[in-house]
């Protein structure tokens, strides 16, 4: 039985075994899919041990993203252009495939699953850290009319923008000077991780605005419940969880999975998890 895992400290929080079991059971799969904790300096005894035994691939979450682009032996354009690497597929030859599917998780989301417009459209991405830097290029390969980077830190937005010039038209500035009028708002900044928001203008929000932020949970998030007042569509990021991850499947099994029945199935783990510790407060 071929051997998968997701690589991680923290690991335990990790719903990758679930997903991925999911996704084999439909696509008549016969894998085995567990997690691998590390110490922060222990990436590569571990992985070497893990692909000594015979896996074939690996998940690849927080802080080990640039331990893995490393790592690779080789890397695909979306890894390259990300600096960072979240699946790692043996190939026939016996190399190591370093991949990224964040972007292509994201785009999936966006564009098929909820059937928002990316191609021709005015996009904002709020933060310029490495979850940005990991979706840049699959967004402007739907080539978007611009894409604007806005940063708490200026600088760092226009660094990221230079960085991504060649692939499409890309400028940059802080979270006060944002223009007014986007079509869609994707929120890849810290801020969410934390339960806060960005705080821009509401000018930014267009009409027939979509507003996507990558975190998710069982409630709209902060960055949600302040756009929806404001006439915008909005999602959380629980999609595009799924959607990098039926990315790594197809990678490693030639299969692409469906994404909307484990969507589901995550949203009503959410729901009784809320639940439950409702009750347990009460």
């Amino acid at each position: 039985m071929d051997k998968y895992a997701v690589i991680g400290n923290p690991i335990k929080q990790s719903m990758s075994p679930v997903i991925h079991s999911a996704f084999a059971t439909e696509t008549n799969q016969d894998l085995e899919y567990g997690k691998l904790f590390a110490e922060v300096d222990e990436f590569k005894p571990v992985v070497d041990e893990f692909f000594a035994a015979g896996a074939r691939g690996l998940n690849v979450t927080a802080p080990f993203k640039l331990d893995a682009f490393e790592y690779a032996d080789a890397l695909t354009e979306r890894a390259r252009s990300a600096g960072a690497v979240n699946t790692l597929a043996l190939q026939e030859d016996g190399r190591l495939l370093g991949d990224n599917t964040d972007g292509p998780g994201l785009v999936s989301d966006i564009r098929d699953n909820l059937g928002w417009q990316i191609r021709g459209k005015k996009l904002l991405v709020l933060g310029a850290g490495g979850a940005t830097r990991g979706t840049l290029l699959p967004l402007l390969n739907e080539q978007p009319a611009r894409l604007h980077i806005a940063n708490r830190t200026a600088s760092k937005a226009h660094h990221l923008a230079e960085d991504f010039q060649r692939f499409g038209s890309v400028t940059a500035g802080g979270l006060e000077d944002i223009p007014a009028g986007f079509d869609l708002i994707i929120n890849a900044s810290a801020a969410g991780l934390s339960g806060e928001r960005p705080h821009i203008d509401a000018s930014v929000v267009g009409p027939d605005c979509c507003v996507y932020d990558m975190v998710y949970g069982a409630e709209p998030t902060p960055f949600m419940r302040w756009a929806e007042p404001l006439g915008a569509r909005t999602a959380d990021g629980l999609g595009m969880l799924v959607g990098q991850a039926a990315e790594a499947f197809h990678l490693w099994r030639g299969v692409r999975p469906s994404e909307a029945p484990v969507q589901a199935m995550l949203r009503e783990a959410l729901r009784k998890k809320r639940n439950a510790e409702a009750g347990e407060a009460g």
